[in-house]
């Protein structure tokens, strides 16, 4: 039987749904208006109440064109009764949708305690891990969870603390994980069935093992190729390839395309490593990657960035068979100290820009990609719309829009709405 406490909640969320409902066609109507008002907005330089303004600096004065954004204070929408946590991944599928992947055990009792038992307040419950947002910000689909991955040796190999998230030209969604034991890729369809993974959960050797992993951060996968790029990323320092045809072993590198032969991360990667400067801070010309290799990316040409997030730099490599060559050295804040500022990549449609995000200094930077000149860059440390905490990833729409996601006590993904570029 429902106490009287459980059952007062129970109404209070069923009244906060209610008023949801009633408010749905307003909530599309505001989206329309949004929509509408950015067009306009692209044109005469106008905002809505759904766009609000973002702080930007500018590098340059020679009339190179510059990227221009809004961002939009109304996206996404979330079910009334959820919320979402550290959100440690991010993309863009071929239709514009955006993913999100996201901690539901980083929320605590004062954030979900509709989902405590009993119930301590109205709202909220966690949300799934992975999110499918429609371009316009409804859920689409989501799920997640270890009853989504198989059982190895008995051991589940769903992460215990998901990070990186990748969703490929075929609509299949890779993911890794950071946390204890976390030495796994998995890849699944957008619903959310098993197809594959690469290392395996509890099992780490190294940095020139062939077969496992170490605390991977991020994927890509080129459906053309066949070829898996992971970083890896938290015990590892190095990028690892492997062949979906085979599903075995393709080459790996690290910093400079030499061969990966840098010490692993003694033990499990905590937080407080992430600020740690027991390494001795930043160092751009650095032999070996730092102790958090975070992101991988590719460009439609075949360049692979490579996030040295530690390092504050933005590694190029150009792949062919098995020799890697180093292409650029971006250094980005070469002094920034913390969490520094290499954090993730993003490409304008047409890869005339790149896009880092920069976590420490809660930004993100505006790059010709022709040259990697720094032209720009938008946003600051803050909690306001426009403003990141924890700044973890960047991707980037067919309509040139951004979008961002926060870990830490940032926790949330936004839309930065593209004006054209001027």
């Amino acid at each position: 039987m429902m106490n009287l406490s459980a059952a007062r909640f129970a109404a209070a969320a069923l009244l906060v749904a209610a008023c949801d409902s009633a408010s749905v066609s307003s909530a599309e109507t505001t989206s329309t208006s949004a929509e509408t008002a950015s067009a306009e907005a692209a044109s005469s330089n106008a905002s809505s109440s759904a766009l609000v303004p973002v702080e930007m600096e500018i590098f340059v004065d020679d009339g190179t064109p510059i990227p221009r954004f809004m961002v939009d204070a109304a996206w996404p929408k979330l079910p009334a009764d959820q919320i979402i946590g550290q959100t440690s991944g991010l993309a863009v599928d071929g239709d514009d949708n955006v993913w999100i992947l996201q901690r539901p055990n980083s929320l605590g009792p004062t954030e979900a305690g509709a989902a405590m038992e009993p119930p301590i307040a109205v709202c909220c419950r966690p949300a799934p891990h992975v999110i499918q947002f429609s371009p316009e910000g409804d859920v689409v689909t989501a799920w997640g969870g270890p009853e989504h991955a198989p059982d190895i040796d008995g051991v589940n190999q769903w992460p215990v603390n998901v990070h990186g998230l990748f969703v490929d030209t075929e609509n299949t969604v890779w993911i890794g994980g950071n946390g204890d034991d976390d030495h796994v890729v998995l890849n699944f369809t957008a619903d959310g069935d098993f197809i594959r993974q690469f290392g395996q959960r509890g099992v780490t050797r190294g940095n020139l093992d062939r077969e496992s992993l170490g605390n991977p951060s991020d994927i890509h996968y080129d459906a053309a190729s066949g070829e898996v790029h992971v970083s890896d990323g938290y015990i590892n320092k190095r990028v690892i390839g492997f062949d979906t045809s085979t599903d075995g072993f393709k080459r790996f590198w690290g910093a400079n395309g030499v061969a990966p032969d840098a010490p692993t991360r003694e033990g499990a990667f905590d937080v407080s490593q992430a600020t740690s400067t027991s390494d001795g801070g930043a160092d751009p010309e650095a032999a070996q990657f730092g102790d958090i290799v975070h992101c991988v990316n590719r460009t439609s040409d075949g360049y692979i960035y490579v996030c040295d997030r530690r390092n504050n730099r933005v590694q190029v490599f150009r792949a062919e068979g098995e020799s890697v060559e180093l292409v650029d050295n971006i250094v980005i804040a070469a002094e920034t100290g913390g969490t520094r500022s290499a954090s993730d990549v993003a490409f304008s449609p047409d890869e005339t820009y790149v896009y880092i995000a920069d976590m420490m200094n809660g930004r993100v930077w505006i790059l010709e990609r022709a040259t990697h000149r720094i032209l720009a860059a938008f946003g600051r440390n803050g909690r306001y719309p426009g403003q990141f905490i924890w700044l973890h990833s960047v991707a980037t729409d067919s309509e040139g829009n951004v979008f961002t996601s926060e870990v830490s006590t940032g926790r949330r993904v936004q839309r930065f709405v593209y004006m054209g570029a001027e």
